[in-house]
């Protein structure tokens, strides 16, 4: 697995239809992306009010579709590189939305939701960068990837469960992204540590 899949944060969802759509769609993942996010953003900024159950789901149904189909091409094109950010911006963006229009009595939920993603992926950055390894691929399958949380957001909504299901994903992702990283960290600090003083070791010999 490449640095730019790991960066995209593709549920099992998205790597299953990635593996099967996008061999049929051979469009940069850049654009997929990006035509992937047209119609659920015009379906939430063009509704005054909580969006229809099936038209909203079909929107975000769309979108994890489209956007998946470039997982199998993660590297391809000069702006590669984008796609992991344009994710995180429809992501986080969608989940603000959403909550303005189903319950705006959420947004601290929402907000707390968002800050538990946005200290997953900055984990994952620094994890490769500075262990040379992704999170565990149970911790991916854990997060349910944006493609997962996205479908489960808008299902909550129609459900009129948005409050109850952002307290529950911040508390339950929070424990499982801040605790397997925390013990990953220290594993690898100690791993240094150990690393460091097997060279004194040998300078002094």
């Amino acid at each position: 697995m490449t640095a730019l899949q790991v960066y995209r944060d593709d549920g099992p969802l998205a790597g299953r239809l990635g593996r099967r759509i996008g061999p049929a769609l051979p469009a940069a993942p850049v654009a997929l992306t990006v035509l992937g996010a047209l119609p659920l953003a015009l379906l939430l900024a063009l509704d005054d009010g909580q969006p229809a159950a099936v038209p909203a789901l079909a929107g975000v149904a769309v979108f994890v579709a489209v956007a998946a189909a470039g997982t199998v091409r993660a590297d391809t094109g000069r702006l590669a590189w984008a796609v992991p950010p344009l994710l995180r911006l429809v992501e986080y963006a969608v989940l603000i939305r959403l909550t303005v229009l189903a319950d705006r009595g959420a947004m601290p939920l929402c907000f707390a939701i968002l800050g538990v993603l946005a200290f997953h992926h900055y984990d994952t950055v620094y994890r490769l960068r500075h262990q040379r390894v992704p999170p565990p691929a149970w911790v991916r399958a854990a997060g349910g990837g944006w493609d997962g949380r996205l479908i489960a957001a808008f299902a909550l909504a129609a459900l009129g469960a948005l409050d109850a299901g952002l307290l529950v994903a911040a508390v339950g992702l929070g424990v499982v992204f801040v605790g397997e990283s925390a013990i990953s960290w220290l594993r690898f600090s100690r791993g240094a540590r150990s690393a460091a003083y097997d060279d004194d070791d040998e300078g002094d010999a």
